[in-house]
């Protein structure tokens, strides 16, 4: 089906503020998420790279919704091949921007990269200089994180007054630790970055959900990585968490524009069926129509 405004052809396309609008004044709106000193409507956060253009990249964050985007710091891409650069096509005044680490191997490594993104953010006057996505990885096949090292470099970076969002596995005792080390949000991974796999270990995702929101029941927890189209959004979701962060899924679609639609619908219909008690599973049927005026006889 063709796509027009980044939504199927003949499906009326609300502009961003009338759909806020209505959402706003509908008792069923997703409540706002607060993460540190910011908070979104929105529970979906959006990668800026693997994009096949910035242009590309510029209208799908915008079709889905996103509030915040994430971007790699040490990135050495910011121009690509014809020169552009990507803060041409980031509206450093709609989106909060969180600076990510992502490429550093050694606490030391993603320390100073943090650094470094705080200055960029200040140099463009965005709220977003307060906070950083800290990625501290392990080696270069699983890019899954170094437990010891994201926790040596959460402690430094909190006690230099970042709030710091920590990509981490699906621990929940290395969550735990990271909650105590003063980390703003523990954002464990569905599974490995670009993998597209989904949510591999649910029951470990719903351990750290328990632990880390012990009494705490506001403290945000976002699925990092792994996603690879909307259903496994809406899992995610439909386990308690706050929030996805996502890029390969959207930038490597084969209609981007049409999966950055299928996100935003996911992250909210999965934030309404955590809350509205699923029936349970049984393994044998229960009828839905009332036994009373049956015509047929019953078979034995």
């Amino acid at each position: 089906m063709p796509l027009v405004n980044g939504m199927p052809d003949g499906i009326a396309m609300k502009s961003h503020d009338e759909n806020i609008a209505s959402l706003e004044s509908t008792p069923l709106a997703v409540p706002q998420l607060r993460i540190g000193t910011h908070s979104f409507s929105s529970r979906l956060f959006v990668g800026t790279g693997k994009y096949a253009s910035y242009k590309l990249m510029q209208e799908c964050l915008d079709i889905s919704g996103t509030e915040c985007i994430t971007v790699a710091v040490r990135r050495e891409r910011l121009l690509d091949a014809d020169g552009n650069n990507i803060l041409d096509f980031i509206d450093t005044s709609r989106y909060i921007l969180l600076p990510n680490t992502a490429g550093c191997f050694s606490a030391e490594d993603a320390i100073r990269t943090a650094r470094l993104g705080r200055e960029i953010l200040e140099s463009l006057e965005n709220p977003g200089y307060d906070w950083v996505k800290l990625e501290v990885l392990g080696d270069t096949k699983t890019l899954l994180p170094d437990p010891l090292a994201t926790l040596q470099a959460t402690e430094k970076l909190v006690a230099e007054g970042f709030s710091v969002l920590c990509y981490a596995t699906d621990d929940p005792m290395l969550s735990l630790r990271l909650k105590e080390a003063g980390a703003t949000s523990v954002m464990p991974a569905g599974s490995p970055i670009g993998s597209g796999q989904g949510i591999l270990n649910p029951n470990n995702l719903q351990i750290c959900l328990e632990y880390l929101k012990a009494n705490d029941p506001d403290y945000p927890v976002i699925v990092d990585a792994g996603v690879g189209t909307a259903s496994d959004v809406a899992a995610a979701m439909e386990l308690g968490v706050d929030g996805v962060l996502l890029n390969t899924s959207i930038a490597h679609a084969e209609e981007p524009k049409q999966m950055a639609v299928a996100m935003r619908l996911a992250a909210e219909s999965g934030w309404h069926a955590a809350r509205a008690g699923r029936i349970p599973r049984k393994l044998y049927a229960t009828a839905s129509s009332p036994d009373s005026g049956r015509i047929a006889s019953r078979p034995r």
